[in-house]
């Protein structure tokens, strides 16, 4: 995305840590290994001074090489042991679900923490999956019962971020919303002031 619309992914993450983001994921399908990996060793440099943490997507071994803080695979990707064992004790691995199974197959799994997604129509990513919607949301919450944390992605706005919360989910992912107003750091204030403070202990 930040390629697409000429964005700088370094000056985005700042603005976002600024902003009061607590976690990053950092994605790229098209650079080299190379570029993500200086991009990533950046961000985590950045990144500390304000406490946040920063977790790579797919790539366990450029979140090890850069420090990270961990990773987060999806269901076609290399399995949640497999990216422990890459990334080491202690880190952080998040997985991606989209039904029922995938989310009780996670849950009782090593996975730190379990997305679940699309809950709302999104063209930002193609999982393959239809619009889940808020159920998906409070049957993972229940299925889980605090022992790990579930995050909502797909589609979330500021707008609908509270009943997100409210059907369960310990926190949003977001990534189309926090351009609209050409002001990201501003966009990730609103989220965390309208937002209750949510314990992501992983």
């Amino acid at each position: 995305m930040c390629h697409a619309r000429g964005i700088d992914p370094f000056a985005l993450a700042g603005a976002c840590l600024r902003g009061g983001a607590t976690l990053l994921q950092l994605r790229s399908k098209d650079d080299s290994s190379h570029t993500f990996l200086t991009l990533i060793e950046g961000v985590v440099a950045v990144a500390r001074p304000f406490g946040a943490r920063i977790v790579v997507n797919d790539r366990a071994d450029l979140a090890r090489i850069a420090g990270a803080d961990g990773v987060h695979v999806g269901q076609s990707d290399i399995p949640v042991e497999a990216a422990i064992a890459i990334v080491g004790p202690g880190k952080i691995v998040g997985l991606s679900t989209h039904d029922h199974a995938q989310v009780d197959a996670a849950i009782a799994g090593p996975a730190s923490y379990v997305a679940v997604g699309p809950i709302f129509s999104t063209t930002t990513k193609e999982t393959g999956y239809e619009a889940r919607g808020l159920e998906l949301v409070s049957y993972a919450a229940e299925r889980a019962r605090g022992r790990k944390p579930v995050v909502a992605i797909g589609g979330i706005t500021l707008e609908r971020a509270n009943e997100v919360i409210t059907a369960g989910a310990t926190a949003v992912a977001v990534i189309t919303d926090i351009l609209v107003q050409d002001d990201p750091q501003g966009r990730v204030r609103a989220y965390v002031d309208r937002l209750p403070p949510q314990l992501f202990n992983v």
